[in-house]
């Protein structure tokens, strides 16, 4: 699996409490093509599949369930997101070592603003065991 270490939302991210990924993606500002007066239109989960991997690197304790979410923002610091993805609630006998995460498997239309970030909303009590590692990747390997 290709891994571009800008892609990495989480890189074996401790989640103890509902949070949002350690970094963000900056998908950059839509530029305006030569001679038009308006920038593109920007929504990168048209069309082309771009692969989402979320994996557990440290089996979760204590919670109830774990729900992931995409969100999307043109502020960095993330003040109003639009949530593009919410997968269902993840009970903990799923969060094991290496189980995969898919809710999309890749970014969903709507994606359309500057900055892309998970949030990880913990149900029930907060665990003192639990890691993810999230990226957008150049494809999944199954096997």
């Amino acid at each position: 699996m290709i891994v571009d270490n800008t892609l990495v939302l989480s890189d074996s991210q401790a989640v103890t409490a509902t949070a949002r990924s350690t970094n963000i993606i900056d998908l950059a500002a839509a530029g305006t093509p030569w001679g038009a007066t308006n920038p593109v239109r920007r929504d990168i989960g048209i069309a082309t599949e771009i692969p989402l991997l979320i994996e557990i690197t440290e089996a979760f304790n204590t919670l109830t369930s774990l729900t992931f979410q995409i969100e999307v923002d043109d502020d960095p610091a993330f003040g109003s997101p639009t949530i593009v993805a919410v997968s269902k609630a993840v009970p903990l006998a799923s969060l094991t070592l290496g189980a995969r995460i898919v809710f999309p498997a890749e970014l969903p239309e709507g994606t359309n603003e500057r900055f892309l970030g998970l949030r990880y909303t913990v149900a029930g009590s907060a665990p003192t065991l639990g890691k993810v590692f999230a990226a957008i990747v150049a494809g999944v390997q199954t096997n």
